[in-house]
């Protein structure tokens, strides 16, 4: 998927370079050229390497299903039908990009987001308007005809998010294995923040599921493709901090062009219509564009425009505007970080045979 060239200076350790910070380091001082997807690559080979994958994720390894000999074309399989869908729907990289995010930020990356229920994660009304479930669903039937009761919807669904993020144009990067499911899904558990929480509250949020500021800033990149209701920005537009006006940060053709787009109230029965994240990527490709938004004030979400006012989450947001490369990297590395939050291995969970269900 990609060629890479490395030129090793020798006083940086193996640790120092499966670090954000060694990275950033190395790129000051201009000792090596060395992408986040290579730190993964190089770093995701041992369970010392804790400065890349939170502490529960080192049991995940590369290449799990062709180690244990249980289904080596795993990969390619997801590969092929995510093609497929894709080629019909574009939509479907930032779908999926959401759910992987209300699975791992909620109760860890168990594939509990997928379960069907009356008080199940998925019906909690912050994770209202999730989709792409059925991208999971014909993955795992095709993967249960070729390697019945083996592969888990939790690494189905890591995998499908890399290769949609792919087909977008975006960065091809190693998915470590080896997840299991969980048995059970709350609505109680859905604590997702406001998007109009503040950046301090933002990193807190983060922080606290064993992310840091750099995963933060990347991941709400994401916000790169797909749409949002009226509903998550009306504050913004009509009563910010309960002023009764808009928040006078945004800039103001942007300010108009979405209150014409969203309404201080809709007609009764109209739908809460649904808007692009990323207004100059309608088409919903792999962008860096969303950066060079915030920073000219013109963020949809009121949780990206608090990026400018962070002097780390400036820089780095400064940093990923003037380079796609650079971006593209860092999202793989905070991608494969969120991927491996409070993951079941072992004995723990189960390997669900239909994603919506429990076994019986």
């Amino acid at each position: 998927m990609f060629t890479i060239t490395m030129h090793f200076h020798q006083r940086y350790t193996y640790f120092s370079i499966c670090t954000y910070q060694g990275y950033k380091k190395m790129k000051r001082e201009g000792s090596l050229f060395l992408s986040f997807i290579v730190i993964l690559a190089v770093c995701g080979a041992g369970v010392e390497a804790t400065g890349l994958l939170p502490p529960e994720s080192t049991p995940l390894i590369r290449h799990y299903y062709k180690v244990h000999n249980t289904c080596a074309n795993v990969e390619p399989f997801v590969r092929h039908q995510v093609k497929s869908l894709y080629d019909k729907d574009k939509t479907i990289a930032p779908k999926l990009i959401k759910l992987l995010y209300a699975d791992c930020m909620v109760n860890g990356c168990d594939a509990s987001i997928l379960l069907d229920g009356d008080n199940t994660e998925k019906k909690s009304p912050k994770n209202r308007g999730l989709a792409a479930f059925a991208v999971i669903d014909i993955a795992k039937k095709v993967i249960e005809a070729r390697c019945p009761g083996v592969v888990s919807c939790a690494d189905i669904l890591n995998i499908a998010v890399r290769d949609a993020v792919y087909f977008s144009g975006g960065p091809s990067y190693p998915v470590f294995l080896g997840r299991r499911d969980g048995r059970k899904s709350d609505a109680a558990w859905v604590d997702l923040p406001s998007p109009s929480i503040s950046w301090e509250s933002a990193l807190k949020y983060f922080t606290d599921k064993g992310l840091n500021l750099q995963d933060m800033v990347t991941l709400l990149g994401g916000h790169m493709m797909g749409r949002t209701r009226c509903s998550n920005i009306l504050d913004r537009l009509y009563d910010f901090n309960k002023t009764g006006k808009p928040d006078p940060t945004m800039e103001p053709t942007t300010l108009s062009i979405l209150q014409k787009q969203c309404p201080k109230k809709v007609k009764l029965g109209q739908p809460n219509p649904l808007i692009n994240l990323n207004p100059d990527n309608p088409t919903h490709k792999f962008t860096n564009s969303y950066y060079s938004r915030v920073l000219a004030s013109k963020s949809v979400l009121g949780v990206d425009q608090q990026l400018l006012y962070g002097t780390d989450t400036h820089d780095l947001t400064d940093e990923y505007a003037n380079g796609l490369e650079d971006f593209k990297g860092g999202f793989a590395y905070s991608m494969s970080r969120m991927g491996g939050l409070k993951v079941l291995t072992g004995k723990n969970g189960e390997i669900r045979k239909n994603c919506h269900v429990v076994n019986k």
